[in-house]
């Protein structure tokens, strides 16, 4: 667990006095931009980025890969509607250095790169990246041609000693602590001179809609890639070699962010609209609309949006979240303000996220009077009647939207460092107080 500086800035979260209704414009996703911001880089044309999520996470991103290189232009799109990225690939270079932030994508999916780069890219971060796992990249990468200096740790700070390009070819990796380590080899695999076929050998591979997000961007820009889904081995992923198309892509609204806002209208009962929800995606956050169903809400999907509508009552939930792990600090935030017990399942994995994340929701829901025990693979949660303090957040996005989904029923909670949420959910406080009015 994170020591928390005595000095941390408190944020105190605003109790709703009654039901929440709010139409709330959820920022672009992360987890497209970044993958998009990736597919152009290595593109072999200049292409489009739409309605580009701004935060820390992408900001690193697009700094990485500038200081590889690549040109990105920020600005307005070629009809002028909207902010738009324009992704200029160039051949890629070092010396470099790389900041990932605590960004399990930057981390994660630029290894690759750089080993296309001609030159040494270095890769640092924050304190909390060098606990993050890197070795199923590290070594796969390893067994495909690359070069890494990382001291044999298995993790930060290393450099990827570029060699201009990459063999490619067969690897075996245990992709059971992130499915990232998967994602991160087939994004730059049509480079690669055999392109790549990824096995994975280890346990139950958590985050799979993250994988099928990856192989759709992939598949959009050109790449052919074949999966367990469309009748190839499981667990066995394979992407030929071959050059990726610049293209015009368009951001959808990043759905995970839209969490706390659901939440909000769930635990209050009112009704919150989040626009542009798309009819069909592959992001994680679509499993709200069941998920927070089961737990009394209900919604629709309509010309305005989505609109999700709470009863008044809160019900607790059986649910495994193996496959949409980042949702489980929302949900046991819903899940502490509910009328029965709660078990989350499936996501001993988010003991290797920005925090443990599983020890720091148990302690603070805890800390509020909650009754929060850890299992081997996720949390129980007891209803009690819960009281202020202080939510600590351990540098953790999204630790700190939990803990804003609390406040909103429980008077007195201060939430310790809110500004954590721009790593992925620019001007929360702002958001949040918007929705309530304030």
């Amino acid at each position: 667990m994170t020591e928390i500086p005595a000095h941390t800035t408190l944020w105190p979260a605003p109790h709703a006095s009654g039901p929440v209704f709010a139409t709330v414009h959820v920022p672009g996703s992360k987890s497209v931009t970044n993958r998009a911001l990736v597919l152009a880089a290595l593109a072999a044309e200049p292409g489009w980025l739409r309605r580009p999520l701004r935060s820390r996470d992408t900001l690193l991103m697009a700094a990485a890969l500038r200081a590889m290189g690549v040109g990105i232009e920020e600005g307005v799109g070629p009809d002028g509607s909207g902010e738009a990225w324009r992704v200029i690939p160039s051949g890629l270079r070092g010396p470099a250095t790389v900041d990932v932030g605590n960004a399990g994508t930057v981390m994660r999916f630029l290894p690759p790169v750089a080993a296309l780069a001609d030159g040494p890219v270095r890769f640092d971060g924050d304190p909390r990246s060098y606990e993050r796992p890197l070795n199923g990249v590290i070594d796969a990468l390893r067994v495909l041609g690359a070069r890494i200096d990382d001291d044999n740790r298995g993790s930060l700070p290393m450099t990827v000693h570029g060699g201009g390009a990459l063999d490619g070819g067969r690897v075996e990796i245990d992709a059971s602590s992130s499915s990232q380590f998967v994602s991160a080899l087939l994004l730059s695999a049509p480079r690669f001179n055999q392109g790549v076929e990824v096995r994975h050998v280890g346990g139950p591979l958590p985050s799979m809609p993250h994988i099928r997000m990856t192989v759709d961007m992939l598949r959009t820009v050109g790449a052919q890639v074949d999966t367990p889904e469309s009748g190839g081995e499981p667990n066995v992923w394979r992407v030929t070699s071959g050059a990726l198309l610049g293209r015009d892509l368009t951001v959808e609204p990043d759905l995970s962010n839209a969490q706390p806002f659901l939440a909000a209208a769930l635990v209050t009962g009112g009704k919150v609209i989040v626009p542009d929800w798309p009819e069909r995606t592959t992001q994680p956050g679509d499993r709200l609309r069941e998920i927070f169903t089961l737990m009394g809400g209900s919604c629709e999907l309509t010309e305005q949006g989505l609109e999700f509508t709470g009863s008044g009552s809160v019900h607790g939930i059986d649910v495994d979240l193996s496959e949409v792990g980042e949702l489980t600090p929302g949900i046991a935030a819903v899940a502490a303000l509910a009328d029965s017990p709660s078990t989350l399942r499936g996501v001993a994995h988010l003991r290797l996220h920005e925090t443990d994340r599983l020890a720091a929701l148990t302690k603070e829901i805890n800390e509020l009077g909650g009754d929060v025990t850890e299992t081997a693979d996720g949390l129980h949660i007891r209803p009690r009647r819960l009281h202020g303090g202080i939510f600590h957040t351990y540098d953790d996005h999204r630790m700190a939207t939990a803990g804003a989904i609390i406040g909103l029923a429980v008077p007195g909670v201060e939430i310790e460092n809110v500004g954590t949420t721009a790593k992925t959910l620019p001007d929360f406080p702002d958001l949040w107080a918007g929705m309530l009015g304030n």
